[in-house]
């Protein structure tokens, strides 16, 4: 199968690139190179390159030409610096999504893998002891900054115990990052409705391994705790380093990627599904960087106190469904994959050179 892969030079999209190969599949990358992401030209996937935006109607066709299915990743990740990058994000990850949907309907492309994120979720699932599952709201500055962490149980204050998420789960988005996610959801819904076509979102937990971008505020927990690692600062762990995620390795991301063209080669009808994409193994950040930080040989994680606004406490989602309807499942155990990623090279962000 001839796939697309927007984003391909990036970092997982490179990986995704390896793995369609491996696969079998012939592997077509279309990546702008912005500065913010590319501060020199990359090392380029061993596929055929298209260098061109995915918000250039004009670059999207030509590189749609003989195209049998596209890997969505091109996107502007991570929970930026404040709003003001409200309008890149939105530029980017949903212009960027309507731009090559409308392309791929032109083109007669019918079958798309999307990068989702489990931030469309918000806050994770909790339950509490009296009231059963509940959603709690946003934390509040006030409680942030006294260090009251964990939410509470919004009909009686009691606290709650944390769970994992579904993806019939409703949405709650608490970040633009969240927001433009979310809505590069639905435009694929909407796509796969207007033209009968099959689309998958894989909703990835927190991604990390090799090629990691450096020294950037557009990028995860792991890649600022690896930075700090590099320069030989101790890693700075906010909150009290107590928030519960689900790191999954690259690889495996990838090769849920390609796990999902096949189920689309075999569903018979239309229509949009979205799939968790985590290990199924939670761990705190704190967890997660004394790990990197014994593995890389310290400096020791500090716990620091502080806060984003934007940030959820704990999130981490039931991935049962991939592994059930499209037989994924992660090959890279946490202890094996900090090791290796806290000893790995990682990508030049902007403003490293």
């Amino acid at each position: 199968m001839r796939v697309l892969v927007t984003g391909g030079a990036g970092f997982i999209g490179s990986h995704v690139v390896t793995a369609l190969t491996a696969a079998g599949h012939e592997p077509v990358v279309l990546d702008a190179l912005l500065p913010a992401a590319h501060p020199a030209v990359p090392a380029l996937p061993a596929a055929e390159f298209v260098r061109g935006d995915v918000r250039d109607a004009e670059a999207v066709r030509g590189a749609l030409r003989g195209v049998d299915a596209v890997c969505h990743q091109a996107a502007m990740v991570g929970l930026g610096k404040d709003f003001s990058d409200a309008a890149a994000y939105v530029s980017c990850n949903d212009h960027g999504t309507a731009v090559l949907l409308a392309a791929m309907a032109e083109a007669g492309v019918r079958r798309l893998v999307q990068a989702g994120s489990m931030v469309v979720y918000g806050e994770g699932r909790y339950a509490c002891p009296a009231h059963g599952v509940v959603r709690p709201g946003p934390r509040a500055a006030a409680d942030l900054a006294a260090g009251r962490f964990e939410p509470r149980c919004p009909q009686c204050g009691a606290e709650l115990v944390p769970g994992l998420v579904a993806e019939d789960a409703p949405a709650d988005p608490r970040n633009v990052y969240a927001v433009t996610k979310l809505a590069q959801e639905h435009l694929a819904a909407c796509w796969a409705r207007s033209t009968g076509g099959r689309a998958v979102s894989l909703r990835y937990h927190n991604v990390y391994g090799p090629g990691m971008p450096r020294d950037t505020p557009y990028a995860g927990v792991a890649s600022f705790f690896r930075s700090a690692l590099a320069r030989g600062e101790a890693p700075r762990v906010f909150e009290d380093g107590g928030q519960r995620r689900d790191f999954v390795h690259v690889r495996d991301v990838a090769r849920a990627n390609t796990a999902a063209l096949a189920g689309l080669a075999r569903r018979p009808e239309g229509g949009h599904t979205a799939y968790n994409t985590g290990s199924g193994e939670p761990h705190t950040v704190g967890e997660m960087a004394a790990a990197l930080a014994a593995a890389h040989g310290g400096p020791a994680p500090v716990v620091t106190g502080e806060f984003r606004l934007g940030d959820v406490r704990h999130i981490t989602a039931d991935s049962a469904r991939l592994r059930h309807e499209l037989g994924w499942r992660p090959e890279v155990g946490f202890a094996e994959g900090m090791t290796e990623f806290a000893r790995a090279g990682q990508r030049a962000s902007a403003g490293v050179g």
